[in-house]
């Protein structure tokens, strides 16, 4: 499995440019494969030709980028040749964790997924037993991949819920019981001896789905709609948006009328996430003999066209496009994406979000407003961690090591 490459963001370069920021803007180019050849980069980069060359030679020479054959054929002087990231120069690991199941991967700094796999995984055990069972996945990955835990340069995990990010620290998670405060990024970093960061899993999804996507398709707002409902915010610039405390995008706990009878299992109630999530939908279905357990059964209900399921479906729709015409105001995005396991087995979530934003926004936050479901589906949290952490790793403060440990 995996998906394209996606963009990258490259640091702004001048004349008179940082040599680690120059060294970042080249292997950033390269590694998302906006620039091929050492003509691209110094048309890409705009600086001299001697600056690029200089700098990409000690790449080179480092081996952290390598030539991968010749570019064309015929024509005079020596052919250009197509530049990559060296397959051996560092690896990320992305771990993409869900209330109930994770997904992990192993790539390299060209994007290039290396080993990945599906994990059943109840977080309700605790942050020690849960980090243990990921750690022995990850290492079974980095070891079946061939590669040596040195090669490891950064870890990135996404959590389903808040997060402070600039600690790497879960804070009062609502579905994690006894996570909050724990010291996630401290714990990973420690194991694998790499830089470890944390994030919301919405915020990986919505910056692995805005990445895959053309550069005129952000600012854009992910929605993951499951066993909670979440937020994800993308600038215009591609960079993700977390507000000063990393709250931001945390929409789930926004209040919608007529619902001050439903308890939230953040102790408020009315919140939209205990109203219309899938978790909601679930309850609602369930009867005194019985009914769906799982997002799974309500998957194949829907799939079976289960009328009661199709209707429990559209009015959550109904309250999740109210609070999302509300957000379009509030944000102006270019494009929404819907994601989650339930967006996936049919259009009348996404049909009916799109009917109540066309309705209840005005037109000029709709007239390039775009809906849709995910492209990268349940590959975007891995995505986005796995930019997120090929961009630490070659930022400017990053670079440095990277050049140096590599022979």
């Amino acid at each position: 499995m995996g998906w394209d490459p996606v963009r990258l963001t490259v640091p702004r370069t001048s004349g008179r440019a940082d040599g680690n920021l120059v060294l970042s803007c080249l292997t950033r180019l390269i590694a998302s494969g906006a620039a091929e050849s050492r003509a691209e980069l110094v048309k890409r980069t705009g600086l001299a030709r001697s600056t690029v060359n200089s700098h990409l030679d000690a790449l080179l020479g480092a081996g952290v980028v390598v030539e991968r054959g010749a570019i064309g054929a015929g024509g005079r002087g020596r052919p250009a040749h197509r530049l990559g990231l060296a397959p051996r120069a560092g690896v990320v690991l992305a771990a993409d964790v869900g209330a109930h199941s994770t997904r992990l991967a192993v790539a390299d700094l060209g994007q290039e997924v290396l080993a990945e796999r599906h994990v059943a995984l109840d977080l309700s055990i605790g942050p020690e037993r849960s980090l243990d069972v990921l750690t022995e996945h990850l290492r079974s990955l980095v070891s079946g991949a061939g590669i040596t835990g040195d090669r490891v340069k950064a870890l990135v995990m996404g959590l389903p819920g808040p997060v402070d990010s600039r600690m790497g620290r879960p804070v009062r998670p609502p579905i994690m019981p006894g996570w909050d405060g724990f010291p996630v990024g401290e714990t990973m970093a420690g194991r694998f001896d790499c830089a470890a960061s944390v994030d919301n899993d919405v915020n990986l999804m919505a910056l692995g789905e805005a990445r895959a996507l053309p550069p005129e398709e952000s600012p854009l707002l992910f929605l993951k709609i499951g066993t909670g409902i979440g937020g994800g915010i993308v600038s215009a610039t591609g960079e993700l948006h977390r507000g000063s405390d990393g709250a931001a995008g945390d929409i789930g706990h926004i209040r919608v009328p007529g619902a001050d009878d439903v308890v939230c299992q953040c102790g408020n109630v009315g919140c939209v996430e205990a109203v219309a999530s899938a978790a909601a939908v679930l309850r609602s279905l369930r009867t005194g003999s019985g009914g769906p357990e799982t997002i799974d059964d309500l998957v194949r209900l829907l799939r079976d066209g289960d009328a009661l399921a199709v209707r429990a479906i559209r009015a959550a729709a109904a309250t999740i496009g109210e609070v999302v015409a509300m957000l379009v105001h509030f944000y102006n995005p270019k494009r929404i994406v819907l994601g989650g396991l339930i967006t996936s087995v049919g259009d009348d979530l996404l049909a009916g979000i799109r009917g109540v934003v066309y309705r209840r926004a005005l037109p000029l936050a709709t007239r390039n407003l775009s809906l849709a479901n995910s492209a990268l589906g349940r590959s975007a949290g891995v995505a986005g961690a796995v930019v997120a952490g090929i961009e630490d790793v070659l930022s400017p403060g990053g670079i440095p090591a990277l050049v140096r440990e590599n022979p």
